[in-house]
């Protein structure tokens, strides 16, 4: 336990570097979208742009928008070419959970991130999950719709110290029922 307590604090310093690395990428010129997962830390946040040949299907998700309200964040899935991977855009949020949109495709600028993560936490453990594949946040949303909120360092989970701590409480906890039980 107290091994794993260690190896959260290391993961903490990797955390943090890549959060600081993805808080600079906004700044950073715009690059092509990147069609395949994973989503390296240095491509993460950056500016880019997509054209949407088609919309092949929606996903709803929750989601905030700019102005900080929340309600359902609307996720347009791509055809990009005749074949490939496609893409994802968030394009918008509003507070139907079942508002048809009218955007049918086209091109879209705004900021690469993940799309969202329903991957079951036992195949992740395992290594056997796939990874979290590339979705463009738009920074304009189609009428109906309101501008999904521009991605966020503050939005991704640091709680590696959190972690560390429960690890060595474990630990000392152990130690003391151990002790215990030799009285």
């Amino acid at each position: 336990m107290i091994g794993l307590g260690i190896w959260q604090l290391q993961r903490r310093a990797e955390k943090e570097a890549m959060l600081a690395l993805a808080a600079a990428n906004p700044a950073k010129p715009a690059i092509s979208f990147p069609s395949i997962p994973p989503v390296p830390a240095e491509l993460l946040f950056r500016r880019s742009s997509l054209h949407c040949l088609h919309v092949v299907g929606w996903q709803t998700e929750a989601g905030r928008a700019a102005d900080g309200s929340v309600g359902y964040r609307y996720i347009a899935q791509c055809s990009t070419g005749a074949e490939g991977p496609g893409a994802l855009v968030a394009l918008g949020v509003a507070k139907q959970p079942d508002l048809k949109p009218s955007w049918n495709g086209g091109p879209a600028k705004g900021w690469i991130s993940e799309e969202p993560d329903h991957r079951a936490l036992l195949s992740r453990l395992g290594g056997a999950a796939q990874p979290l594949r590339p979705m463009l946040i738009a920074e304009r949303a189609p009428e109906g719709l309101k501008p999904v909120a521009p991605p966020s360092v503050e939005d991704v989970p640091n709680n590696h110290l959190a972690y560390a701590v429960q690890w060595f409480f474990f630990a000392a906890v152990a130690t003391l029922i151990y002790v215990l039980a030799l009285n």
